[in-house]
């Protein structure tokens, strides 16, 4: 692989607000030239959504795969998940690349960096509270994390309206954010927020003058679809259309994979 720089073609910004037309364009492909910054959610955009995370299906690949991008990218790159660091590298192995984990309450600034909180842990009533819930409604799987928890019904759909409930009053009571993902809700500390976490990197001098785009498919991803909007970027949904803050469109994992290797292998012959 050269060392040179793959980024995308400039396009139109986004809307800063949520917009719903019939569909929305492919990104352009990732060219050399200019200077992206390209940040990845990890469910349902790097991999398929499992009825338990841990179930998630990994492609061999795709370690190797964003690591080769960081480093085609000179390290204007990072994963921003939902998920803790210590469970992405438990499903990828060590990642020498910047991440944000818990939905950006860990931050990690670049490959080899120690990790940042930006939020303060989750009191442990939180998540006891929502065991309670759990327990009491069919056994939902409850997922502690450092700076969140989240709360998945897809086995139990007949218990969202409780659940929503009782997430409402614990987040109005502590004072927390409430997320309302894919079957899935979460609560989260402040400072747990993905448009945070990109806005933060973009601070960064690695990431300085560099163009952000963020990819994923959630609701979850909209603060971070908005914030790349905001700081000149573009957001990437993932998966069927629906309202949101994004400007382009990929229809499913499988087209991420492509898009990301095809940019991979402009960058080699390059």
């Amino acid at each position: 692989m050269s060392q040179s720089q793959a980024s995308l073609s400039p396009m139109p910004d986004a809307s800063q607000g949520l917009s719903d037309p019939d569909d929305l364009p492919a990104p352009p492909a990732l060219k050399v030239g200019t200077k992206p910054a390209l940040f990845l959610d990890f469910d349902g955009t790097l991999v398929e959504i499992a009825d338990h995370p841990d179930d998630v299906v990994v492609p061999a690949r795709l370690a190797g795969m964003v690591s080769d991008l960081s480093r085609a990218l000179a390290g204007r790159m990072a994963i921003v998940t939902g998920r803790s660091i210590a469970a992405l590298e438990g499903l990828l192995g060590p990642l020498d690349l910047a991440v944000a984990g818990s939905h950006g309450g860990e931050f990690r600034p670049a490959a080899g960096a120690a990790v940042q909180p930006l939020a303060k842990p989750l009191p442990e009533a939180i998540v006891a509270a929502l065991k309670d819930f759990s327990v009491a409604n069919g056994g939902l799987l409850v997922e502690p994390k450092p700076f969140s928890v989240a709360v998945h019904y897809r086995r139990h759909p007949e218990a969202l309206e409780g659940l929503l409930t009782c997430a409402e009053g614990l987040a109005s009571a502590h004072g927390l954010g409430l997320k309302h993902g894919k079957q899935v809700i979460e609560l989260t500390m402040p400072g747990s927020d993905k448009g945070s976490a990109v806005t933060r990197f973009m601070g960064l001098p690695a990431f300085a003058g560099a163009t952000p785009l963020f990819l994923g498919d959630d609701v979850t991803d909209e603060d971070a679809f908005r914030a790349v909007a905001t700081l000149g970027g573009h957001g990437v949904l993932v998966g069927p259309m629906r309202p949101t803050a994004a400007a382009w469109r990929l229809p499913d994992v499988g087209a991420v994979h492509e898009w990301l290797e095809a940019g991979l292998e402009t960058e080699t012959c390059a």
